[in-house]
């Protein structure tokens, strides 16, 4: 609802895009009528949230194509995308952090880990995507930026095509789930239960294997929930930066046009697709340590 309000309290509107500022009173006025802008602000938003429970996110106003259609063919290439640089954080970020929790004596590997995490973390998207565009741009190095293949076209092309955003898109994410597991790890290691296996003789490796892994998986898990909200979210830069034409881009392309049906709708998926993560992380915490599920429980009782 305040999203709805807020692109609709934009300065400019539709008709001054569409016709320009010198169109004729009356031909404005048939142009917010012909797409019911004419009525009132909850008027507006009830008729499209009952459509849009319906599945009909109605029609975008500068292609006049249906908006599932838009989304349709430009979604596949942002989840792509997106999926990529989880596959990236996860496979590195993850052993990143607890190796360096496990080795974290305050050496001269803790220093220049938490250094690269903050510059990671501190790293502007735009800064770190245009860099790589330029670098790449004069030397390929086996990889070419631009020219991005649809996954329904080529799924091994457009991954080739798409590592240099991915890679980009996650920075951020590596760095934060490498401290993030990090902290976990040395609060693990100082419980109890670790000096038991100590002193029971259990190897190194077992126990980060058996006691830390599982305990330290939590908190990156709920983390990835975030996560999936912001590589959602870093996806409008780096697709403009690398000229994908994903969703991100086009839903920059929507608000400079405004066009609100395409807004709304690319707000809406967004945040289903969030709810649907912390959903699924909220099972998998569960599956992991029991002690959430019972703790919830006895919250609810």
């Amino acid at each position: 609802m305040l999203i709805f309000a807020a692109v609709r309290s934009l300065p400019g509107n539709y008709s001054d895009i569409v016709l320009g500022t010198f169109a004729t009173p009356s031909a404005k006025a048939h142009l917010i009528a012909e797409y019911g802008l004419n009525r009132s602000l909850p008027e507006q938003y009830l008729l499209w949230l009952v459509a849009a429970f319906r599945g009909d996110f109605g029609f975008s106003l500068a292609s006049h194509l249906p908006v599932v259609q838009e989304f349709g063919s430009r979604l596949p290439l942002t989840i792509t995308l997106a999926l990529m640089a989880m596959c990236f954080t996860i496979a590195i970020g993850l052993p990143l952090g607890i190796y360096a929790g496990t080795h974290s004596a305050g050496g001269r590997g803790s220093i220049i880990g938490r250094l690269l995490s903050s510059i990671g973390i501190s790293m502007p998207e735009f800064v770190l995507g245009s860099l790589v565009v330029f670098l790449f741009s004069r030397f390929a190095l086996g990889l070419s930026v631009g020219n991005v293949v649809s996954p329904t076209t080529d799924l091994s092309q457009s991954i080739v095509s798409l590592i240099l955003p991915a890679a980009v898109l996650s920075v951020f994410a590596i760095a934060s789930t490498a401290r993030t597991a990090r902290d976990a790890t040395l609060s693990v290691l100082v419980e109890p239960h670790i000096g038991a296996a100590v002193a029971r003789g259990e190897s190194k490796r077992f126990i980060i294997r058996h006691h830390v892994l599982r305990n330290a998986a939590i908190p990156v898990l709920t983390l990835t929930a975030t996560l999936t909200a912001y590589l959602l979210g870093g996806a409008v830069i780096v697709e403009n930066v690398f000229d994908i034409p994903g969703m991100g881009s086009y839903l920059v392309q929507a608000l400079d046009r405004r066009d609100y049906a395409v807004i709304q709708a690319g707000v809406l998926i967004a945040t289903l697709v969030f709810v649907l993560m912390s959903f699924v992380v909220d099972i998998v915490t569960g599956l992991i340590d029991p002690r959430v599920s019972v703790a919830s429980k006895g919250r609810r009782s």
